[in-house]
Parts: structure tokens; sequence; C-alpha cells
């Protein structure tokens, strides 16, 4: 396993970890066992990874519970991510949260506790200084933020500063090179990259649309008149469906897995210290962990010019399920 910086931190964190949201919310996910979540844990320790990543969202705090239970005494090998939800961003619902947060983990710290979407109704400054009463009493021990923009960023860092950002960011949403990302490799900001398989889009599972399941056509990729979407756009689902399959197709070619081309060409972007990688089945987990390689500057650039017309037509809006005109990441 290689370990990168995570940002002006001292840590050095896995180039893949673990996103939990697979294993603690069964209503987007689907049902699993608990013993297949533990594995899959147990599966990620063995392989190195050493920064798990989860939120008080992810199925009411269901995903905070597994993790902590499957981590079990091998919690202070690893670095444990959470997130609060953007309307618990006022000081006194942050520390509320934080601490509710601490005892579905069953730890007395979070290593990295991030703003999980920006808040409209409350002063960044307000926040942050709450985080940092947090961080001075060893509750976290480092801030960071999530699905924070270029310009979101600029004042959160004006307020203080941040660990890391995530962003969503694949082969299929490229929307994070234009601004976000340029953004924090300026400040010095960690890009953790979440969804890098598209919600399985880039597993070479999905031949059609009719194939994918309802609550994973919600993105602007899809067309607006699609069940659940709130974008009101006309969608690319063509073009989305021919650049998943020319993306099969090139793998095919060059030996790889897609998964595994997928995870390998995020590794490879600028300024990405880790990949967020969800799954709940322990031998694909395996597997796709093993696949990740350095897969050589021809081979990023080739998958750059394939996936180019795709970025274009989605543009510089890195919200995935909103118009730009209603974008919550600015």
């Amino acid at each position: 396993m290689e370990y990168r910086r995570l940002g002006r931190t001292d840590w050095k964190v896995s180039v893949v970890s673990f996103g939990a949201w697979q294993i603690g919310d069964p209503e987007f996910w689907g049902k699993d066992d608990a013993a297949n979540a533990e594995e899959a844990v147990q599966v990620a320790l063995d392989e190195g990874v050493n920064l798990f990543d989860t939120a008080e969202m992810y199925g009411g705090g269901a995903s905070e519970e597994a993790l902590g239970k499957a981590l079990g005494a091998r919690r202070r090998d690893v670095h444990i991510a959470d997130k609060v939800s953007p309307e618990n961003c006022a000081p006194d619902r942050v520390r509320a949260a934080c601490e509710a947060s601490l005892r579905r983990l069953g730890t007395d710290w979070i290593d990295l506790y991030q703003v999980h979407w920006p808040s409209r109704t409350v002063p960044f400054e307000d926040t942050h200084a709450a985080l940092s009463a947090l961080r001075d009493e060893g509750k976290i021990r480092e801030i960071g933020v999530s699905n924070f923009g270029a310009r979101d960023l600029a004042q959160w860092c004006g307020a203080g500063g941040a660990a890391s950002d995530q962003v969503g960011y694949n082969l299929l949403f490229r929307a994070a090179e234009y601004e976000a990302i340029p953004a924090c490799r300026e400040r010095g900001v960690a890009v953790l990259a979440y969804m890098p398989l598209m919600q399985g889009l880039l597993t070479g599972r999905y031949a059609s649309i009719e194939d994918i399941p309802m609550l994973r056509r919600r993105t602007r990729h899809f067309s607006r008149h699609r069940d659940g979407t709130r974008h009101g756009e006309d969608g690319h689902e063509n073009l989305l469906m021919d650049t998943v399959a020319d993306l099969r197709d090139f793998a095919a070619a060059v030996g790889l897995t897609v998964e595994g081309m997928a995870l390998s060409w995020l590794a490879a972007q600028p300024g990405v210290s880790s990949v967020i990688l969800g799954a709940r089945n322990p031998a694909q987990l395996l597997d796709n962990l093993r696949a990740v390689e350095d897969i050589g500057p021809a081979a990023v650039a080739q998958l750059n010019e394939l996936t180019y017309p795709l970025k274009r037509a989605l543009g510089p809006n890195c919200d995935m399920w909103q118009t730009a005109e209603n974008s919550r990441i600015r």
C-alpha cells in the first residue's frame, strides 16, 4: 500500500481509504449482514488501509456504529474521518453532533472531523471556531471540509484553514478539475476523492441505463425525467453509456479491470491524497485494493482524452445532483 501526506499535516494516509457509507445505509445500498461489513473492514486493515471515512448522515449513524464495532481494538492503528451535517453547523449543535458521533464510534477522538456540506445559514467563522474548540479539547485532531468549491474553500481557509476537502471525482465526473482541485493545491489542502466508481457505473456491470438501480440514476448524467432527479437538466445518457462502453473496451485492451483502471487513474491525479473506496463485499474489496497500480502517463492521458467529451458536457458545476444555478458547491 502506498501512503501519502494528508495536506499540510504530518499524517501519512493510504492512497486508498475505506468508505463506510455502504456498510451502514441499507436503504441506498441494499441490505447486507453485519458479518460481511466487519470482514470488509478487516480486509482493508490487513491490506494496509489506515483511513476510514464515515458520517453521521450515513444511515442515521448506523455507519459510525458499524465502523466502530468492526475496528475494535485496532482503532488506534487508523485515522477515522467523520462528518458533521450542515444542519448541525451552529456552534452548540457542532459539539452535540461530535459527542454523539464519538459515542456511536466507541472512541474518545475523531482524527479528521469534516463539514459534510457548506452551511448557508451559519457563518463559516462560527463553525470553524466551534471545531477549533473541539480540537483544543482533544475530541478531534484535524478539521476538514467536504463538497467545498473554490469560493467556499477560500472563505473557509480565511476563517482558519482545512486539512482536506472531499470532492466527488471519477472518470465519469471530472468537474472538480476546473476549479476545486486547483484551489486545494494552491492552499495545500489534501483532496479526498469520493465516489471513485461512480456508484457502480465504473465496474463494467451495467450495459444499459435500465440496468442501473433507480437511486443511482439521479445525477446530472441522467435525464430530468428519471425518478428522484432534482436537477431539471436534459442529462447526457447516450454520451454516458458510450463513455462507459469505451472505458470497458480500453480496460480490456490494456489488461485491466474497469475498477482497477478507474481507481488507478484517480490515484494518479495531482493533488489526490486518498481515494475513498466503499465496499461491502470483502472479496471484491480485496480485488479492488490490489488492482490499484501505476498505469503510467500514457494511459492516464488516453483516459483523459476518452472521457473529455463527458467532462465538457457536464461542465464545472461540482454538484452532481443540482443545476449550476442551484449548486450547493460554490
